[in-house]
């Protein structure tokens, strides 16, 4: 997903502590630099699989709208529940550690796939999905502050950039890789499935519950090979111990100008960016009903395509453009597109629900570096409650299903994602007016 900004307020400390030598990488951490950058890589797959396990796991386990919605419910808790223990972990053992300990729980949660699979119950896919999320958000903790410690300060920009343009290659690719391996192609509407002699739809169901098996295992392999690559590969030695005293409470912090209202506008933001993309193959079958699965996915694929494109194309207006004026534009944008969406069908509704996400692109960053903005040496407390604020994710899906599953569509559900952008659009419109770091701009 979308939401690497974890850890970012010890960049400053980290970028304190890198040599001022002009280099992009450090000498001797070129090896080490690719190999973090893998992880940007490896959490935007593990998101974006989600939204073809949501249309996966309705035809394997006959499950509806809203029960496929608890996917992103489980693994967004998984975010919410560990990022705090990431944070203490990376505190205590260091940087290293807290990477392999995320990649452990990643590769752990990928092999759970394959008896979740024999088995065919829900519970256990959901279970394998909590500690996979888990060990992303170990991983998303700890590799965006640590790759500024790469190389140059004044450089650090250009490393994010870098390294989160691999993540949101990860998440165009996730779909199109979900797509071929993860759908089968076989494809029945409800009347077949209704009259189908119950041994054969068994083994229907059987058959699509293991396509997760090989794609899965194969991802647990290549994240076990990263992990012995980076516990062997030579790494930035950093102190990791921060001096708390110079932070006030939680509610005194909570109290500071825009914080609790960028808290607010990200968990909405979240919302609407996890509810539309984990919807989206749904919502173009709905549209499209002759398109194939595996076309829906690719849709989705150039519907990210369009994300990423968005990150950069916002960071340059940014130079001439305030922060918060892009924001306020991008967020209207997306609720008229959500209303043509809602209003209109076929082609035209796809179209408008897949151009969302090239105004989503700047949403996350922007509103995180306006919360944590004006708050000094509280930015770290700051930065965890907007980080937190991830959650919606984990609660909008969920009640699109159940408002697709009243409406007996998925239009009407669309509704939601504008309210959302409504909140975002009034949290730009409140903000001041103030330019955002450069490395700010680049987080996401």
């Amino acid at each position: 997903m979308a939401h690497a900004a974890k850890g970012s307020s010890h960049m400053a400390d980290i970028a304190d502590t890198a040599t001022s030598t002009g280099r992009f990488i450090r000498p001797g951490f070129r090896t080490g630099f690719i190999l973090v950058t893998s992880l940007f890589f490896l959490w935007a797959l593990a998101n974006n699989f989600n939204d073809i396990l949501i249309r996966q796991f309705q035809k394997a386990l006959d499950l509806n709208r809203a029960q496929a919605g608890l996917i992103q419910f489980v693994f967004y808790v998984g975010y919410f529940v560990m990022a705090l223990p990431a944070g203490l972990v990376m505190r205590r053992f260091g940087y290293r550690a807290g990477i392999l300990t995320g990649l452990a729980l990643y590769a752990i949660g990928a092999l759970l796939f394959w008896p979740a699979a024999e088995v065919r119950e829900y519970a256990a896919f959901l279970g394998a999905l909590f500690v996979l999320a888990s060990g992303a958000a170990f991983l998303e903790t700890a590799a965006n502050p640590y790759i500024v410690a790469f190389g140059d300060p004044a450089r650090a920009s250009q490393r994010l950039n870098l390294a989160q343009a691999f993540n949101g290659f990860g998440a165009v690719l996730a779909p199109t890789i979900g797509g071929l391996f993860i759908f089968s192609g076989v494809e029945h509407d409800a009347a077949t499935l209704t009259t189908m002699p119950q041994a054969q739809l068994v083994a229907y169901r059987v058959a699509e519950a293991r396509m997760v098996q090989v794609p899965y295992l194969l991802l647990a392999i290549i994240v076990v090979l990263v992990g012995v690559a980076i516990a062997l590969v030579r790494l930035p030695a950093l102190d990791t111990k921060t001096d708390d005293s110079a932070h006030d409470g939680l509610f005194t912090v909570l109290r500071a100008p825009g914080l609790w209202r960028a808290v607010v506008a990200q968990f909405f933001y979240v919302g609407a960016q996890v509810g539309i993309w984990s919807f989206f193959v749904d919502f173009v079958k709905d549209s499209l009903p002759a398109t194939p699965e595996r076309s829906a996915a690719y849709l989705l694929s150039l519907s990210l395509v369009l994300f990423m494109a968005g990150r950069f194309i916002g960071a340059a207006l940014m130079h001439r453009l305030p922060a918060t004026r892009l924001l306020f534009a991008c967020a209207v944008a997306n609720i008229a597109l959500c209303a043509v969406a809602m209003l209109s069908g076929g082609w035209i509704a796809v179209g408008a629900l897949g151009l969302t996400s090239f105004f989503m692109s700047i949403m996350f960053p922007t509103i995180f570096a306006l919360g944590v903005r004006d708050l000094g040496p509280r930015a770290t407390i700051g930065s965890s409650l907007i980080i937190m604020a991830i959650i919606g994710g984990a609660l909008v899906p969920p009640v699109m299903g159940l408002i697709a599953g009243a409406a007996g569509g998925l239009h009407v559900a669309m509704a939601l994602p504008l309210i959302c952008f409504a909140v975002v659009a009034l949290f730009a419109r409140g903000a001041t007016d103030a330019p955002l770091s450069p490395i700010m701009r680049t987080i996401h």
